[in-house]
Order: structure tokens, then sequence, then C-alpha cells
């Protein structure tokens, strides 16, 4: 992506503060070379003629979405034939399937196994439009963990499993995972993700089974520590999450599972989580007509009815909770319903914030993304109607949106 080099003023716009939860008066935000330069209330500062402007026309401004939870690579159900695609014709599909999630307002996205640097790359150039891109390579599986999808057929020992094109990689004992974690930080990765317990997706393992020993957690750790990256861990059961926490990680995916212990190690480590609450819904619905085998779909039945109290457990707890959304497939396209199912535990005020100045915590990017504050990256959406008033205002967002500015230019819409 490039920076937009000229000035823009947006006028007339209702601001939303993600840590107040509040909508300003009648506002005005000025943007120079990519990032939020000024602002105020009622009618902007005169303006040179050259100066852009966009008239917000009475609606509301907000940063742009971040999804911290995505696999833009994983375009199909159909894992066998994922197996089969050229790297190519894989990536062309994966940066489409990034333009479409810009559009659904996401300026922003973490890749959490599946991406890399190339993909990064063509979109942070604005060679293919997308939201800025954090990755984390591939992930670390155990054999025979949640990223360990041979056939049980297959005898061999791989360095590496495919889960789709470059998803995840087997590493067993401490001298081979930090082998592994330092391979992933030397090809670029934002940070490193382990699966450490069971999950939908992989074919031969339960979601209880525990998966990683402490002693090669720690030495994960450490080698993010040194690079001055950090850790986040797959787990639906307690006694996964628990173990990682202790072992220094600094987010939890999904955490469907958690217990009063995972709750206190949360807060004790000022770790995040980042549920995925929609797509157990959509998989349960939908996933056997997009192709989800028969084991998923089993295990899926297995996590769902857990999500939404995990986390409202986490939020009435003071856990720091972002937006993640990990929808495979055709499904990606319901990206958004993830701010209607969590509307029923937590109010929007809350979620707004978990895509927004709480997602950039925990990218590093506080300040810089998600938030209109001067001096912050010029990332923003220009949406009709209150979203703090209105859930479906967010959960049906391609209605409502007007128009996305990302590095200070817009990209979509007029």
């Amino acid at each position: 992506m490039t920076s937009g080099d000229a000035r823009m003023i947006v006028t007339n716009a209702h601001l939303l503060d993600p840590e107040a939860g509040e909508l300003s008066d009648r506002s005005w935000l000025e943007i120079a070379s990519g990032r939020i330069v000024d602002r105020g209330a009622g009618d902007p500062p005169p303006a040179a003629d050259s100066v852009r402007v966009l008239d917000a026309a009475g609606g509301t401004v907000l940063p742009g979405l971040i999804d911290a939870h995505v696999h833009v690579t994983i375009t199909s159900w159909d894992f066998a034939d994922l197996r089969t695609w050229h790297a190519g014709y894989w990536m062309v599909r994966a940066l489409k399937e990034a333009g479409r999630m810009l559009g659904r307002g996401f300026t922003s996205v973490r890749d959490v196994a599946g991406a890399n640097h190339a993909m990064a790359r063509v979109l942070r150039e604005g060679l293919m439009p997308g939201p800025r891109l954090f990755y984390g390579g591939r992930a670390l599986s155990q054999t025979g963990g949640h990223g360990d999808v041979r056939p049980l057929s297959e005898d061999a020992v791989d360095s590496c499993c495919s889960h789709g094109p470059g998803f995840s990689r087997i590493a067993d004992g401490v001298d081979a995972v930090r082998a592994a974690a330092r391979d992933e930080l030397r090809k670029g990765a934002h940070h490193l993700k382990v699966m450490v317990s069971g999950g939908v997706a992989s074919p031969h393992d339960e979601i209880s089974a525990v998966q990683y020993s402490e002693a090669e957690l720690r030495a994960v750790v450490e080698e993010a520590a040194n690079h001055n990256r950090y850790v986040t861990v797959h787990a639906y059961h307690p006694k996964a999450i628990n173990r990682a926490l202790a072992a220094g990680v600094r987010c939890v995916e999904h955490g469907n599972l958690l217990d009063d212990e995972t709750l206190g190690l949360l807060l004790e480590h000022d770790a995040f989580l980042v549920p995925t609450v929609a797509c157990y819904d959509h998989m349960a619905r939908s996933g056997a007509s997009n192709g989800m085998s028969e084991v998923a779909q089993r295990k899926v039945m297995e996590v769902r009815d857990d999500a939404l109290a995990a986390l409202e457990r986490a939020h009435k707890s003071g856990v720091k909770i972002v937006y993640g959304s990990d929808l495979l497939g055709p499904l990606q396209r319901y990206q958004l319903d993830e701010f209607r199912m969590r509307a029923e535990v937590q109010p929007v005020a809350d979620i707004i914030r978990s895509a927004t100045t709480t997602a950039a915590e925990l990218l590093g990017m506080a300040g810089e993304l998600g938030t209109l504050k001067p001096g912050a990256i010029a990332d923003l959406l220009v949406i009709g109607g209150d979203p703090l008033g209105d859930v479906s205002t967010l959960a049906e967002l391609e209605r409502h949106l007007r128009c996305v500015v990302q590095d200070g230019a817009i990209v979509v819409g007029q």
C-alpha cells in the first residue's frame, strides 16, 4: 500500500473514539502524508484549493477495523485439493480474499498461519488492494498435533506439513522447536503461532488433546522475545491454555473451554484473548455443504456452545479481548458477523475496542492504528448510522459503508 501524499480534510463527521466509546458532535479531521495531523469541532479552518474535502455528510467516522485471526490463504474447505495447488494460484486466490476483507472495512489483519512475506509485500506496495498484513508464517505443530494433517497411511516424518500451502510445520523436541521458531522469524514473522491443543479442522486429534511440553513452549517464547516478537497459541482446553500462559505466551486464540485458572493467568500475565465466536455457528450450519468432513463437524459441536459463555466470562473478568473471525474458505464472507454474535454478551463499545485499540496494542501498534488521534496512521471508515447504538451497522457494514481510507488515500468508495 502507498500513503496518500496530498492533504485531505474529512468534514461533517461524527468521530468515534473507541477508548471513550463516544461519538463527537459535528467535527472535522485533517490528513497529510498518510497520517492524521489535526481534528476539531464544527467547521475546519480555511484550506488551500488543493486540499481534498471528503464530506462525511453527518455520518460516523471510525478507525479502520482490525481482524486479528484470519487465514487468507485457506480459501477452500477441500484440504486435499489445497495440497495440490501451485503457489501462484494459491497466492492469487489469497490476495483476492484479502481485497474482499478491505471491502468489509478491515484495513489491517493478523494472519495466524499461512500468509508470508511475499503477500505482505504485495499489499504493502499497493500492487493489489488489501489490508495491512501482519503474518506469523507457518504455525508450529507437534507430530500428530493440530497442524499435522498427513493421512494415517503416511509413515514418513517430514519437517513441514501443509494445510494448504505453508500453513504449518512439524517440530518435536526443544532443539527442533527452537530451530523452527528461528526459521519463521528469519522469514519476517510478526509473531509465532503454536498449536497446543486439538482443533476442529485437524483430522486425527481430539479437542481435549494437550500438545507440546512446557519446555518446548518456553523455547519458542524465548526465541520470540529475543527477536522482540511474541507467541500466540491455538488452544481450547484449559490444561493446554494454562500451560502455555505459564510458559509466557502473550496471546490465546479461541479459549472456548477456559476455566477460572485461565482467567487468572490471563490477567496475571497481561495476556490477550482472541475469541472466534461466529466461525463455529457458521461451520455448524453450513460446513457440511461447503465440504467440511464429518470429523470436523462433530468437533465443531464440542466447542460451539461454550464459545459465547467463555467470551462473557473473560469480558466480566476484565481480560484484554481482541476481535478475530477465523472463518475459512467460502465462510470468510461472514467476517462481520462476529460483531452481532459478541453483542449477545458484550456492549458494542467493547466490541469496537476489540477491533481497534485493543487489537492495535496486541499488534504492537498502539497509537498508530485503531485510533483517530493526531499522529496515527490515517486508516478510517466513513459509514452511515451510529454503530454504538445499533450493532447491525457494523454486522452489516457493507450496506452502510461509504468509503475506506487507508494510509490517507481513499481505497474503497467515492
